[in-house]
């Protein structure tokens, strides 16, 4: 009896991956912690010194994002945030920005 609770989270959590790979607003979603700096829809504040990631593209921003994750290119906290996502969510968080078309 002690054991079906332990069990019963095991099975979630195994259905909860599918589940949210099956989401299509996924890489929107995981986009949304980039509003902060980086702008609604990644469209920054036109000479507000961030840059503005709606329309560029998706294999640009993941060598940008390597590059922070690595510590090549270094800023303020781009190096914190991308070790927070694995590379499927940087990914779906390019690919988002990229389909945005440029401001």
């Amino acid at each position: 009896m002690k054991l079906t609770a332990p069990i019963a989270a095991l099975c979630l959590l195994a259905c909860a991956g599918p589940a949210a790979a099956a989401d299509p607003q996924l890489g929107r979603n995981l986009a949304a912690t980039c509003t902060t700096c980086h702008g609604t829809n990644g469209r920054a504040v036109v000479d507000g010194g961030i840059a503005s990631l709606a329309g560029v593209d998706r294999e640009r921003l993941l060598q940008k994002l390597a590059a922070f994750r690595s510590g090549e290119k270094s800023a303020t906290i781009m190096q914190q945030i991308t070790k927070g996502f694995t590379d499927a969510q940087l990914d779906l968080i390019a690919s988002h920005f990229a389909g945005q078309g440029r401001p």
